[in-house]
């Protein structure tokens, strides 16, 4: 389950790449970068799904959201994990956090109400931009160094979208199977 990102944004995002990378030189070098054209905003991760549960899932997530449409704001750089070396490079989402993690709640209340589980863990608005190959705790240091300076795009989110990943070496497909659109702002 995902929130789109306009081309606009992506291509914003693209640039963010680029600039990120050219500032940390040669410590890029075990950066793999995802391709904006992939970039989403991911709500909830679901991983496998047996075959049988997907017409559950995609009729639960088909039906409108009860939340307005909101505008967000991806606008500063982190790392996960929090501590050690770092395996993901984010951009996180500032303004409109409060209204996509709303928007993540209902979307998880309504995966678990088909019987699927989903993550533990908090849910942190993020925008992947890279993973590393290798990294060593000094890696963090000089990402983080890397910073925007101020918004790097900002998003109107109307809706979320479930997809199906079919990965290969050339990268993941992403096949949309349901969309939900959110109420029109007012």
């Amino acid at each position: 389950m995902a929130a789109d990102l306009p081309d606009s944004v992506r291509a914003a995002v693209a640039a963010e790449q680029k600039r990120i990378a050219s500032s940390l030189a040669g410590g890029a070098g075990s950066l793999r970068w995802v391709q904006p054209d992939h970039s989403h905003l991911t709500l909830v991760f679901l991983g496998h799904v047996d075959d049988p549960r997907v017409p559950d899932l995609v009729e639960s997530i088909g039906r409108p959201v009860h939340i307005a449409a909101f505008t967000i704001a991806l606008e500063t750089l982190g790392v996960f994990p929090a501590r050690g070396a770092p395996r993901v490079l984010w951009v996180g989402v500032g303004a409109g956090a409060d209204a996509l993690a709303a928007a993540q709640r209902e979307i998880s209340t309504r995966v678990a109400a088909v019987g699927i589980a989903t993550e533990d863990r908090p849910f942190h608005p993020h925008l992947t931009l890279a993973r590393w190959r290798e990294s060593r705790p000094a890696d963090r240091g000089r990402a983080l160094g890397a910073a925007p300076r101020g918004v790097v795009a900002r998003a109107e989110v109307n809706g979320v979208t479930l997809y199906r990943s079919q990965l290969s070496p050339s990268g993941p497909t992403y096949t949309p199977l349901a969309h939900a659109s959110l109420r029109p702002a007012r």
